[in-house]
């Protein structure tokens, strides 16, 4: 045997002990760390960490402090991991003395690869003007003429899905959890079909709706109707959620808000009201412009909203805060549609011209400054930027029409949120998902992280109880004996009548008692802090006293 195998055990309780394999490490030699761009760690930071001040015993604060370091180092874990996201958002750039807005769509097609060259079409279409809305991921668009045209393809293959003519007037239309539904605004009732443009529901409790929106992490459809009144519905269970009259008139201006999912409405005062299925009057208003409103669009991330009015201006608000505006921006008419993209292009629709607004990055300036112009046939009805591509589509009276933005689409997508390259397979997967982690419509609020806050009853509502618990009165005993041989019907009556009497005296002590103890609890009428409505002095006794009423 070898020397090496009869070594016996190191010393473990020596703690100057050390392997010779550990000897032959420099002692200056440090592990090699890669540098985490601090701006990174700030984009995936989950805040601050926790005063463990407050924790009392000394097991809960090492777990506390352990739970900390995991989030930091899952923050650099996914900071570190960017560097696999290999695609970055293009943007057109012009030379010196000459700007972007003067590069047409037919130079940009012609310098841009075949594949994002397919992607900018025209469609003549003779029954307009259209409403336009695409899919969470991107891949389908929905179209519907005012003259009862619908239609749904997939506009990358350019394959038809179905296409129909409802024979009456459509409003507006919206995609409901994918591809396989969508809801209509047609003249008199909401109706809902399928892929195949098989009509499947008739939603009659949203009489003369012009405007339609679907929230998909709650599955409700909301819609805004000509009479003034709101509604949500639950697609998944086929209930109504909530039914409110805004008292605003005609509804033309609405959106939600996809941070908190509340309903966002324009009114002809210039006011934004903010609305949730579980309350009746708004959350919040905010004054945004002294005239109509004309559009409103909110990012899709939730942080800022634009708004347009008849007084030809357009202002960005920080709608987290509900303050503003942020910026404001001066146009030569009033824009009647407006939209914002996943990386913060704001969209203009100024008649049959549309103007896109960029932001550079590279000279870090305050302002949006105009970055492409395009003039259409016809006025613009609609305007939506699509999910993950540098595609903006327009609606117009004579068709549709599908630009080529570049920088507007965010080019890493999270194939859990929503994925353009989704399989049949992958559909299903996510609607069982989606399904059994729906949130209900009760969780809607201004701010979604104080839904976990203790419900404290205000001050109305002690007042309530307190008067309440004041002038309770005593039951009334109902009691009957039971009936006994050799017992006399007058005996019967007088026990009766004891047991009734004894209860009675009972409850009475019991809420005399508790009476006592409320009163007990009530603060002195001038306590140190109290501050009295009118201040004495010794002119008091000057002042004419009521008189008192002659005794009958």
């Amino acid at each position: 045997m070898s020397k090496a195998f009869r070594k016996g055990p190191p010393n473990r309780k020596n703690p100057k002990f050390t392997d010779k394999k550990m000897s032959n490490q420099q002692p200056n030699e440090k592990s090699l760390e890669i540098p985490i761009d601090p701006s990174v760690l700030l984009r995936h930071s989950r805040g601050e960490r926790m005063d463990v001040r407050g924790v009392h015993t000394k097991l809960h604060k090492v777990h506390e402090k352990r739970k900390d370091i995991n989030i930091e180092f899952a923050v650099q874990q996914a900071a570190r991991a960017e560097i696999l996201l290999q695609e970055e958002e293009g943007f057109l750039e012009a030379d010196i003395g000459e700007s972007t807005t003067n590069i047409a769509q037919r130079q940009i097609v012609e310098n841009v690869d075949i594949t994002t060259a397919t992607k900018h079409f025209n469609l003549a279409l003779d029954f307009g003007p259209y409403r336009t809305r695409y899919t969470r991921n991107g891949a389908y668009l929905l179209m519907g003429g005012k003259r009862g045209h619908v239609a749904a393809f997939d506009w990358v293959r350019k394959s038809l899905l179905c296409e129909l003519n409802v024979m009456e007037s459509v409003h507006d239309v919206t995609w409901l959890m994918n591809h396989t539904m969508y809801a209509v605004a047609q003249k008199n009732w909401v109706h809902v079909y399928d892929a195949k443009g098989t009509e499947i529901h008739c939603v009659k409790t949203m009489h003369r709706s012009v405007r339609l929106e679907y929230l998909p992490y709650h599955f409700l459809l909301n819609s805004a109707g000509e009479n003034g009144f709101l509604s949500w519905m639950d697609v998944s269970i086929g209930e109504s959620v909530g039914n409110y009259n805004t008292k605003m008139g005609k509804i033309t201006v609405m959106t939600h808000n996809p941070w908190n999912a509340v309903t966002c409405v324009g009114g002809s005062k210039g006011v934004v009201s903010m609305w949730s299925p579980m309350v009746r009057e708004p959350l919040a208003k905010m004054l945004c412009h002294p005239v109509q409103l004309t559009a409103i669009a909110i990012d899709p991330k939730g942080h800022h909203m634009a708004t347009a009015g008849l007084d030809r201006k357009v202002k960005i608000w920080d709608i987290r805060k509900l303050e503003g505006p942020v910026e404001t921006y001066h146009t030569n008419t009033a824009a009647a549609e407006i939209d914002l993209s996943q990386r913060g292009l704001l969209a203009l629709s100024l008649g049959n011209v549309c103007e896109v607004y960029r932001r550079d990055k590279n000279l870090s300036e305050e302002r949006m400054k105009p970055y492409i112009r395009h003039r259409t046939d016809g006025p613009i009805s609609s305007l939506r930027f699509c999910p993950y591509e540098d595609i903006l589509g327009l609606g117009t009276t004579k068709g549709f029409s599908s630009l080529i933005v570049p920088g507007s689409g965010e080019p890493n997508f999270d194939s859990y949120e929503a994925n353009p390259y989704q399989t049949r397979s992958q559909r299903r997967e996510t609607e069982v998902h989606s399904l059994l982690e729906k949130i209900p419509a009760e969780f809607i609020v201004l701010n979604p992280t104080q839904i976990d806050e203790v419900d404290v009853p205000t001050a109305k509502e002690r007042l309530e109880q307190k008067v309440k618990l004041l002038t309770m009165k005593p039951p009334k005993i109902d009691f009957e004996p039971r009936k006994r041989n050799r017992v006399t019907k007058a005996k019967l009556v007088q026990i009766k009548q004891n047991v009734k009497e004894a209860r009675f005296r009972e409850a009475a002590k019991e809420l005399r008692e508790m009476k006592n103890k409320l009163l007990a609890e009530e603060p002195p009428a001038e306590s140190s802090d109290f501050i009295p409505l009118e201040s004495k002095s010794v002119l008091d006794r000057f002042k004419t006293k009521k008189k008192k009423k002659a005794a009958l």
